[in-house]
């Protein structure tokens, strides 16, 4: 199935010069979601997950689904303030300033294996950070995968040594 043509591009948002890419008319398209997600389950089963981690919000909308599928588990990665139990946390740079990213303190257990996921891999940023909670607490990433890769951006030399899946590429 080509992804690409449920991909809706939203030209000059959230400002002049962006072409955005719009997963919401993949995900309202069942057959395109389940695809996309059925594919991203296939590359998690040869990894032997033991468990989903996803930045908020997008990375849910990947991540849950394919937690669901496999059967594992499904931690959160949230910006500072919005879990209700103890975190770590991890700071990391934007374009114009720093953000922070905290994980529940209890949500992996050292060894496991976890897939990482998200809608999009842009610069590497959120994804570097995430990276960093899950190792933090003993976890081992045994791969990464992305709807999308804006392969422009280089955020795949951020993760220089991880597993990279990229169902399509701009």
């Amino acid at each position: 199935m080509d992804l690409k043509q449920y991909v809706t591009i939203v030209e000059n948002w959230p400002k002049e010069g962006i072409r955005f890419k719009d997963i919401t008319t993949l995900m309202d398209n069942g057959d395109a979601y389940r695809y996309a997600t059925d594919q991203i389950v296939e590359y998690a089963k040869e990894k032997q997950i033991d468990l989903v981690v996803g930045p908020e919000a997008r990375g849910f909308i990947i991540g849950c689904p394919v937690a669901y599928a496999l059967g594992v588990g499904f931690a959160p990665v949230r910006k500072p303030g919005k879990l209700p139990r103890e975190t770590i946390s991890v700071d990391y740079g934007l374009e114009y300033g720093k953000d922070a990213l905290t994980i529940h303190k209890d949500a992996i257990r050292p060894g496991q294996r976890v897939l990482i996921t998200d809608d999009l891999l842009a610069t590497g940023g959120t994804i570097e950070a995430t990276i960093k909670l899950v190792e933090e607490l003993g976890g081992i990433v045994a791969g990464t995968a992305f709807l999308i890769e804006l392969t422009y951006l280089d955020g795949r030399d951020k993760l220089d040594g991880y597993d990279i899946m990229t169902l399509m590429q701009y």
